[in-house]
């Protein structure tokens, strides 16, 4: 993994130093200024865009009920997207307009999915919880939670009943509270 990001960090930015280069000698240098500058700012404006319409997406799943994957994965997208096309270079802005247009963010979509169950099913990534209770980032009173969780004086037995098939040792008949 280290490998490819290193090649990957390494590779694009070449590439795009050598388009941005060779646009640059044929254009000459306003124009291949103006088209970065151009390029961030439409850039910027469909991010903000695309980001705000995710976010009212998931904000209406959670309303509903249901839990926001497709959402959320399309605004990491959306993020790595707006940081593509505020970087200087045609390659990374050809990515990040790709994964602004929701037609190719789609694909793109079902591609990360299917990582990410990949990952999971092999073992290479772990699913953790870190809900209200669980005292991870959001959780907890120290993470600005919903409080603390609860505890096990404060529980209330209602009705004890016993394992199927088992026999009751304190004589009593099934289903009492206890």
């Amino acid at each position: 993994m280290f490998g490819r990001l290193l090649l990957l960090f390494l590779i694009v930015p070449v590439l795009d130093l050598t388009l941005l280069v060779s646009v640059g000698s044929r254009i000459g240098l306003g124009p291949t200024l103006a088209i970065v500058v151009v390029t961030a700012v439409a850039g910027s404006w469909l991010a903000r865009r695309e980001g705000v319409a995710a976010w009212r997406r998931v904000q209406s799943r959670m309303a509903t009920g249901g839990l926001p994957g497709p959402e959320l994965i399309d605004g990491l997208i959306i993020l790595v997207s707006g940081t593509l096309l505020l970087t200087p270079g045609f390659l990374t802005d050809i990515a990040g307009l790709l994964g602004l247009f929701p037609p190719t963010r789609a694909i793109a979509r079902r591609a990360l999915k299917r990582r990410f169950e990949r990952s999971i099913a092999t073992g290479h990534a772990h699913v953790i919880h870190t809900g209200p209770f669980a005292g991870g980032p959001f959780g907890g009173v120290a993470g600005g939670g919903f409080g603390a969780p609860p505890r096990i004086e404060d529980a209330e037995v209602v009705e004890v009943r016993p394992a199927e098939g088992a026999e009751r040792t304190d004589g009593g008949a099934a289903g009492t509270a206890g």
